[in-house]
């Protein structure tokens, strides 16, 4: 008679635990997101001043690159999230008022060693300079301008060291220029990617620019091979010169890129 209660005092403390750890996974603060992010990404990608929960919240994103992190860029504004669990999967929703008008989004799935991430179509915007987050050599160049970005049917996946790139991105770098030369803008620029068994690059100058820029290229899924040329639009060879000798080898006029 006596095992009942016995029994019952420990339906309700395993009770108890279930709901403190629901109440935790539910209600974890934000900051536990932002402490796995910077580990995850070697300390490049930093969550501030957060609030709410991993599930929803906000914070200051900031790219920092160099030494120890000490090269850090913010992009303009906060950035807000939402993380929904789906079966097998997890709907990612960010809300980036600095750079895109419709919230991004992707789902996130488990795969074997890796993750695979199917993005909505969507379009953003980003300010070129967030690029010296990244390191070098972005933090050398210091570039100004707008980089605008389209996705369709876009997924990335990880499997252990392999990054597969499927579906269409499109980068439009508009009006370039850098912190290194008097001459501005440089010009503007379309990089776009189509992804298969090994995602193609293309590289292309838009109208009225002064530094002209050209290629292509694959990524195999571990490394980028690219082959390309740059030159000066006629009338702006001597300012570009010192340029043209930094990007490439020099072969004339022109200056040779290659990558991989």
């Amino acid at each position: 008679m006596a095992a009942k209660p016995v029994n019952g005092w420990r339906w309700a403390a395993a009770g108890a635990v279930v709901g403190v750890i629901a109440a935790l996974v539910a209600y974890a603060p934000a900051h536990w997101l932002a402490a796995a992010l910077r580990s995850a990404s070697d300390d490049h990608l930093r969550l501030l001043d957060t609030r709410g929960t991993i599930w929803n919240g906000s914070a200051a994103v900031v790219l920092a690159s160099g030494v120890d992190g000490t090269e850090a860029v913010a992009l303009p504004g906060r950035a807000g999230w939402q993380l929904r669990p789906r079966w097998g999967s997890l709907d990612v929703a960010l809300e980036l008022p600095c750079c895109a008008a419709q919230t991004i989004g992707f789902l996130a799935a488990p795969t074997g060693e890796g993750v695979r991430l199917v993005w909505r179509d969507g379009r953003s915007v980003w300010p070129a300079t967030m690029l010296a987050g990244l390191g070098a050599p972005w933090n050398t160049l210091r570039l100004e301008g707008r980089l605008a970005l389209q996705t369709q049917s876009f997924i990335t996946q990880w499997q252990g060291a392999q990054l597969r790139l499927t579906g269409r991105a499109t980068l439009d770098a508009e009006g370039m220029s850098s912190r290194l030369y008097t001459l501005k803008p440089l010009g503007s620029y379309r990089l776009a990617l189509e992804g298969e068994s090994a995602a193609s690059l293309l590289l292309t100058t838009q109208a009225d620019s002064s530094l002209l820029l050209e290629g292509s290229g694959r990524w195999t899924g571990t490394a980028l091979h690219f082959s390309g040329a740059a030159s000066a639009a006629a009338g702006r060879e001597e300012v570009l010169s010192n340029l043209l000798n930094i990007v490439g080898r020099r072969e004339g006029a022109r200056s040779i890129i290659t990558l991989g």
